[in-house]
């Protein structure tokens, strides 16, 4: 037997008309119908809302990389530049696109680790060499290839020789 048809019987047997329910089952069915609508245009503009996020997202970080690419751009001008000159107007130049370069990565966020002098940190340096000292155990003697941390992140370590101290 049905839900709706015991529920009937169950009327009847209690001595109410099921006809006379009927209104308060239009009512529910109404409002039902209200809710699952009123869910589904929700569910429809959040799904529209994800693609829009998404969308956003994207264009912002195409947006930032254009931006960047148009300061290294300009580095790359300066080295074309820099490839015509001769003597000592070359090695003058090349030193003018190194403070620019630097200029555009440090206004990015990017800034170099100071490691020379300084204890081995394994968070930061990245330990190529291991070579006898006069410095103490365990400290930075040389750098072979520098480190960078871009808004405090380390994203790339330096390759360091470390001192074994003195044998």
């Amino acid at each position: 037997m049905k839900p709706e048809e015991e529920a009937n019987e169950e009327r009847t047997a209690t001595g109410e008309n099921p006809v006379e329910a009927s209104p308060e089952l239009a009512a529910l069915q109404a409002a039902h119908e209200e809710l699952n609508e009123r869910f589904l245009r929700l569910a429809a503009d959040f799904e529209n809302y994800k693609k829009r996020s998404t969308k956003d997202l994207s264009s912002r970080v195409d947006a930032a990389l254009e931006e960047f690419t148009c300061e290294i751009l300009e580095v790359f001008d300066n080295l074309e530049r820099a490839e015509r000159a001769d003597g000592e107007g070359l090695r003058e130049g090349l030193s003018q696109i190194r403070k620019l370069f630097g200029a555009i990565l440090e206004r990015r966020g990017v800034r170099s680790v100071q490691c020379l002098n300084r204890r081995f940190d394994p968070a930061l340096h990245e330990a190529v060499a291991y070579i006898p000292s006069e410095a103490e155990e365990g400290t930075v003697i040389d750098e072979v290839t520098k480190g960078y941390c871009m808004n405090e992140k380390v994203i790339r370590c330096a390759k360091v020789a470390v001192s074994k101290g003195k044998e």
